[in-house]
């Protein structure tokens, strides 16, 4: 039979006791992490969300206790009252914070009994796991792993650090509705059907942003808010359908107000890990940061820049790079350092990576004690010679040439010169690089559709120096091709890689909102019905504002040193957008789809 907990309350943490504490009675409360029977005496690794401490129950203190003991297995949950005392010499365990003590028990209550987990808790080190999806259908097992409690926790802090920090210049938290009216902002909206208003739809906000922009014509000057977004995009293995952003905005304020913000935020913030940032932050344009780095977040904590080869391969007679040329593409490469041993198994695999960025191919040069290229046929020693010097590349090194568009060269050697850094161990995990990148493009040319996209979203204002050219091209048909040169008072914040803000100074005026709109092909009645409300808003008196959005989950990846985005959420979905231990998404009986005025097709 179970013992009840009745009055008894703990009053230390199973990661709290020091040789400070020896001679004090104390109640610990936690689950078995693990047990060793010997015989007259049982240790118990008692454990919560603070730490392990050992437990010794002995036959001759309390035959009652030691019994239970006996009985005890993993994950059972127990109360015990005891003493604490050093450990005897040679048995101190450095790997414990607890690991100079023990507590010697008077009286053992076992609260609950457990079933054998599916995975063992205990064996699970970073390079041990159990598979994925077994550990997020038993999610509630997993979260009892140290690495994961640190994790939840320091999202706590970091959340509180950002509240303080905002709170502390004056911004108010205000809270927005999770259903609002669909107004698609670049990815699917999810879709809730209302029961009262049948065959009408709330959607769920992938953002607030234009609520927090209508707190903005209210006067409100400075908001903020922890908000709960939501977007139904297709699947990818570093995002969720659900995510929490800090949300800003505020009123008569230019691109380096906001700078400001965001750099105060982000050193707060990883001030919890003892990191100060630089202050300000190192910036760098969009444009150059797709040049250096071919990427609009590089990782700055190693160097390896792309080069460009293009204006030595201009006139080539081969074939393929001349296509290129020809086409107004370009030629770049990446140069690694003392890899001039590369095995045509690695530049195999490498060509295979950078096909999966649209790039045709990987071109290589190796300068070892003789220097080989699979291009040495077709350019001959000479033009290899000239390639590898303009790359800068130096006697034991690899030069990776990829041609193409040049949006293909920059999306396949950004992401190659990440590939190789982590497989040569180039990062040096203890920096962090930040980095602000400005002014974006306006718009994205999409090939399918023929028309101009928002590269942000439809409310974020050009550069005033773009504006004459932004208005020529929305009114004037024959320069519509100038959209693409137009640039956004848009920005990023980035830290080791990693896209952590972003946001923009929004328009503000009822005209340039209708040119912008007019630009990304909605006609002035498709705008009136999506955003009427807004549009109205805008003719009372809006002030300049801007803002951002930055990521919390990101943000606690970075705190926590994980790759995994699930690693710093309590419950989060599975790459395909599944709850695993709710199994969600699920049917609905036909009588609440009936009532709801909804039919399933097929």
């Amino acid at each position: 039979m179970l013992d009840t907990l009745g009055s008894l309350e703990k009053t230390h943490s199973c990661g709290e006791l020091r040789e400070t504490d020896v001679g004090k009675k104390v109640v610990l409360m936690g689950w078995v992490a693990k047990k060793r029977d010997f015989g007259v005496l049982t240790f118990i690794d008692l454990r919560d969300r603070d730490g392990v401490t050992q437990i010794v129950v002995s036959e001759e203190t309390d035959l009652d206790a030691h019994e239970k003991a006996k009985a005890l297995r993993g994950e059972y949950v127990v109360a015990v009252r005891g003493e604490v005392f050093s450990r005897a010499e040679g048995t101190h365990n450095k790997r414990l914070a607890t690991g100079d003590v023990e507590v010697h028990v008077h009286e053992l209550l076992i609260l609950n009994d457990a079933k054998t987990p599916p995975f063992e808790l205990e064996k699970m080190g970073s390079q041990n796991l159990a598979s994925e999806d077994l550990r997020l259908k038993y999610r509630y097992l997993d979260l009892r792993r140290p690495t994961l409690q640190h994790n939840i926790r320091m999202r706590a802090k970091a959340v509180r650090a950002i509240r303080e920090y905002m709170d502390g210049l004056g911004f108010t938290e205000i809270e927005t509705p999770i259903l609002l009216k669909s107004t698609p902002e670049g990815a699917r909206d999810f879709i809730v059907p209302s029961r009262i208003h049948t065959g009408k739809f709330f959607a769920l906000p992938q953002s607030p942003q234009i609520l927090k922009q209508i707190c903005m014509i209210a006067g409100l000057d400075k908001y903020y808010q922890i908000a709960r977004c939501f977007r139904d995009e297709d699947l990818r293995a570093d995002r969720q359908p659900e995510f929490t952003q800090l949300d800003v905005e505020m009123s008569f304020a230019n691109q380096e107000m906001v700078y400001r913000v965001i750099e105060g935020m982000f050193t707060a913030v990883l001030r919890l890990i003892g990191v100060e940032l630089p202050n300000p932050f190192p910036r760098m344009t969009y444009a150059e940061a797709l040049r250096r780095y071919g990427s609009d977040k590089p990782d700055l904590r190693f160097e390896m820049e792309l080069q460009d080869l293009t204006e030595n391969l201009r006139g080539t007679d081969f074939a393929p790079f001349a296509s290129v040329l020809e086409n107004k593409g370009e030629i770049k490469a990446l140069v690694v350092k003392g890899k001039a041993d590369y095995s045509r198994k690695t530049t195999d695999e490498l060509q295979e990576f950078v096909k999966r960025y649209g790039a045709g191919a990987l071109a290589w040069i190796k300068l070892g004690e003789e220097t080989t290229s699979s291009l040495l046929k077709v350019l001959g020693e000479a033009k290899i010679a000239e390639l590898a010097t303009a790359a800068g590349a130096e006697k034991g090194d690899a030069v990776l040439i990829v041609a193409g568009k040049k949006s293909t060269v920059a999306a396949a050697l950004g992401a190659l010169r990440l590939e190789v850094a982590k497989r040569e161990n180039l990062i040096d995990r203890s920096l962090y690089k930040p980095l602000l990148v400005t002014e974006f493009p306006m718009f994205e040319y999409n090939d399918e559709t023929g028309q101009f996209d928002a590269a942000h979203h439809p409310f974020t204002s050009p550069m005033d120096e773009d504006l004459e050219k932004f208005r020529t091209a929305i009114e004037d048909e024959t320069q519509h091709h100038l959209l693409g040169e137009v640039r956004a008072k848009a920005y990023d914040a980035v830290l080791n890689g990693y896209e952590c803000a972003g946001g923009s100074i929004r328009i503000h005026q009822k005209e340039i909102q209708a040119l912008n709109f007019k630009a990304l092909g909605l006609s002035a009645e498709t705008a009136r019905t999506r955003f009427g409300f807004f549009l109205d808003a805008l003719e009372y008196g809006t002030p300049p504002h801007g803002g951002f959005a930055a990521g919390i989950e990101r943000t606690c990846m970075i705190l926590c040193g994980t790759e995994n985005i699930r690693d710093v959420m309590a419950f989060p979905k599975t790459a395909s957008a599944q709850d695993l231990m709710m199994d969600s998404p699920g049917d609905v009986d036909n009588a609440q789809l009936k009532e709801l005025g909804i039919k399933i097709a097929g």
